[in-house]
C-alpha cells in the first residue's frame, strides 16, 4: 500500500495506539540511553582536562633527579634507571647499556645513545666503532680494560637509531651526571652531540671538538664520534689531535690515587 486516503491512515495510527506504540518510526534508530550530544561533548573536554592536569603532575625530569640522588652507587644507579619507566626508548630496547671499563678510571667517556650492536651485548661502544674506539685510546696509553670508563647518556636504542629527542636527553640527564659523579674520573670526554648537549648545553660538536669545556664539575674535552668517523674516515686527523690533546693533559697531572 503506497498511498493512504485520511481515513485510513487515522485508521491505521488509532489501532498502533491500541496496541501500545508510543513513538512514530524514524529512518534512523534512537539510542534512548545515549546521553545528548551537547553533554558527550561537555564530557569529553572535562576528561581531556583532568588528563593534561595528570600529566602535568608528572614531571619525568624531578623523578629522574630524584632516583639518580637516591642512588648511592652503581649498582643503585643501574637499578634506578631500569626502573625509571617515563622514557619511551625502553620500551622498544632490548637491554639497558649501563657501563664498561674501570669505576676507578682517571677517564671516563660519555656516549651518544646505543646502536643495535649496543643493544644487543648490553655494553657501550662494541663492533665496529668499538674496535675504532679501543684503536684510538690505545694510541695514546689507554683502554677500558685498565684505565678508561665508558658509558652513554641515552642507556636505550632509540628505533632505527634516531637521535635522541630533547625530552629523552633532559630526563636521562641527572642520571648521566650521577653516573659521572660515582665514578669521579679527572676528566670527561663527550663523543658525538648528545653527550655535548646533556653535559655542556651545546649542539654542534663540529664547532667546538678539541677546546676544552666544563661540564658537571669537570673539565671536558668534545670529540666526535667514533661512528662518525667510520662514515668521514678523513675526520680521524682530527680526533687524532684531540687524543693528543687529552693525551698532553694527563701527563701534565699526577695519576689519580686509588
Amino acid at each position: 500500500m503506497d498511498k493512504l486516503d485520511w481515513h485510513m491512515a487515522r485508521a491505521a495510527l488509532e489501532w498502533q495506539a491500541e496496541m501500545g506504540t508510543s513513538d512514530a518510526i524514524g529512518d534512523l534508530p534512537i539510542d534512548r540511553y545515549a546521553l545528548p550530544k551537547e553533554n558527550l561533548q561537555k564530557n569529553s573536554k572535562i576528561v581531556q582536562a583532568n588528563s593534561a592536569i595528570v600529566l602535568d603532575k608528572i614531571d619525568p625530569i624531578a623523578l629522574a633527579k630524584q632516583a639518580s640522588t637516591a642512588s648511592e652507587n652503581l649498582t643503585e644507579l643501574q637499578q634506578a634507571i631500569n626502573n625509571f619507566r617515563h622514557c619511551d626508548l625502553q620500551r622498544g630496547a632490548r637491554n639497558l647499556v649501563f657501563s664498561d671499563g674501570i669505576p676507578s678510571a682517571r677517564v671516563m667517556i660519555l656516549g651518544e645513545a646505543p646502536g643495535r650492536e649496543e643493544d644487543l651485548e648490553a655494553k657501550p661502544f662494541v663492533g665496529p666503532e668499538g674496535v675504532l674506539l679501543d684503536k684510538m685510546l690505545s694510541a695514546i696509553g689507554l683502554s677500558r680494560e685498565d684505565n678508561t670508563y665508558i658509558a652513554t647518556v641515552i642507556p636505550w636504542r632509540p628505533p632505527q637509531d634516531r637521535d635522541p629527542q630533547k625530552l629523552e636527553i633532559d630526563m636521562m640527564t641527572p642520571f648521566a651526571r650521577r653516573h659521572v659523579e660515582l665514578v669521579n674520573p679527572e676528566v670527561l670526554v663527550c663523543m658525538g652531540n648528545t653527550s655535548c648537549v646533556s653535559v655542556l648545553g651545546k649542539h654542534g660538536v663540529n664547532n667546538f671538538r678539541g677546546q676544552w669545556q666544563e661540564g658537571f664539575n669537570l673539565p671536558v674535552l668534545p670529540m666526535v664520534h667514533p661512528r662518525t668517523l667510520l662514515r668521514q674516515p678523513l675526520r680521524k686527523k682530527q680526533a687524532w689531535q684531540d687524543l693528543l690533546e687529552l693525551q698532553s693533559w694527563l701527563r701534565s697531572l699526577p695519576n689519580k690515587e686509588s
